[in-house]
């Protein structure tokens, strides 16, 4: 059926061709968009100005001497093109050859059809390109969601609302971006590319520079580089990018996501904690967001964010002492009995400093951190720390971590002497953390999982 289909249209493709036609065009002639001429279309009616149209055939419908095509184009606006046998030379070649998904140009003055149908009357027209594959005639809740994804062009094409909350994703980048820059921040870049992951506890990716004849890493967090900007004098610094860790799929993760990275010299966690409240709250306010509802649950985003300590929080969800715990179970225990419980935002203080390797201690109890992580809904927006910027210390953390992954913990930090090195130099005191974009516009455009929210996640190839 379908091969039928696509050997009909290349015979519409042969006919356009052997008319003189120009099917796929480098240049066409656009003078408004659909949204601007609905917006106008009082003025332009009565002016009877031309206008240039472009965009794609999303209905069709043959009446003879007049055809139908709704058009549609990137304003998400569609307006009716109606195509008279009298206006249009070459009418018959068009209403033979045209198909819902072409491209054309159309132009012409506007007008109110009888039953009031705002449309163009067209007096030339175009195809621009031709569309060999018909669009899905059922697309939106496919029992196979991972079809979607694979196909993310049809998805924008058919479900408005995927479009509109991936847009809304790279808004809520643009002001991220924009708030920073605001506050003095400076965006930089850091290598992807790295010979010894480090910044985070996650299972890198391999590959192989063939020039080089080394072993490379995916980055799994860009920290250890910011924080040599640090010792050369950078104090307020940014990075917005891919990190990639070769970890599980589920609601939360996906193997190459987005993340913001900041590091903010002479601060500390305490700061950054009133800093990110700051730029969330700034940030869900411009995106007009009044009351934040998630998966049907009112989220209390505006109003006061909660503080609990780590130990507090897994007592009050988990009823679990963490006195009693050994430290590979410590992280797994907070994931399965508090991450799931806290909806409204809650900052979680003051984690062990077994779990935390780059965080500076407590002054009062080494044994702890001045770390703090963002839940919300479930999901861990932010996690954020006063860096620990002694050497020695730092050297004594990295080398347990090292025992550790030879012992079998493929997550554990691994012992990196450039950055160590850098440390002796001296950093100075620095609050930092990392902000996941993908968790982030998930919450905020109501999307169940982060797949949702990228334009391309992971997926199993077919």
């Amino acid at each position: 059926m379908l091969d039928d289909i696509i050997k009909e249209r290349l015979k519409k493709l042969e006919a356009l061709k052997k008319a003189g036609r120009e099917v796929y065009p480098a240049r066409v002639k656009r003078t408004r968009l659909i949204a601007e001429v609905l917006e106008k279309f009082a003025a332009l009616s009565k002016s009877r100005e031309k206008v240039f149209l472009t965009g794609r055939i999303i209905g069709l419908r043959n009446q003879g001497s007049i055809v139908f095509a709704d058009l549609k184009d990137g304003s998400d606006e569609k307006i009716q093109s109606v195509i008279k046998k009298d206006n249009v030379k070459d009418f018959k070649l068009f209403k033979e050859n045209l198909d819902i998904g072409d491209f054309i140009e159309a132009s012409g003055p506007v007008f109110k059809t009888k039953i009031g149908e705002r449309s163009v009357e067209v007096k030339s027209l175009r195809v621009i390109v031709k569309s060999l594959r018909p669009l899905p005639s059922v697309w939106h809740g496919l029992k196979d969601v991972e079809e979607r994804f694979r196909k993310r062009y049809l998805d924008l094409i058919l479900n408005p609302e995927v479009k509109e909350k991936l847009i809304t994703r790279s808004k809520i980048i643009e002001l991220l971006r924009e708030y920073l820059f605001n506050e003095g921040f400076l965006e930089v870049e850091t290598p992807i590319l790295q010979p010894i992951p480090g910044g985070a506890l996650a299972r890198p990716f391999v590959t192989h520079h063939n020039a080089l004849d080394v072993d490379f890493y995916l980055r799994i967090a860009p920290e250890l580089y910011l924080k040599r900007l640090l010792v050369g004098g950078l104090e307020k610094i940014f990075e917005i990018g891919k990190n990639f860790r070769n970890e599980g799929m589920d609601r939360e993760h996906n193997p190459e996501f987005t993340m913001i990275e900041l590091y903010w010299a002479y601060q500390d966690y305490w700061g950054l904690m009133k800093f990110t409240n700051k730029l969330l709250v700034s940030l869900a306010r411009k995106l007009k967001i009044k009351n934040l509802i998630y998966q049907g649950q009112k989220i209390n985003f505006l109003g006061h964010w909660a503080i609990i300590t780590y130990a507090d929080a897994l007592k009050q969800y988990g009823n679990v002492d963490i006195k009693k715990l050994k430290t590979e179970e410590i992280d797994e225990a907070f994931k399965k009995f508090v991450r799931p419980k806290i909806i409204n935002p809650t900052f979680v203080i003051n984690h062990p400093k077994a779990i935390s390797p780059l965080a500076k201690s407590l002054p009062d109890d080494p044994s702890l951190t001045e770390r703090f992580q963002l839940l919300v809904a479930g999901f861990e927006l932010v996690n954020g720390f006063s860096e620990l910027n002694d050497p020695i210390d730092q050297r004594e953390r990295m080398e347990k971590q090292g025992k550790m992954r030879k012992a079998g913990n493929l997550e554990a930090s691994r012992l990196d002497e450039d950055f160590l090195e850098a440390l002796e130099y001296g950093m100075p005191p620095t609050a930092g953390l990392g902000i996941g974009i993908d968790r982030l516009a998930a919450l905020l455009t109501d999307s169940h999982a982060v797949k949702e929210i990228m334009f391309f996640p992971t997926i199993r190839p077919k």
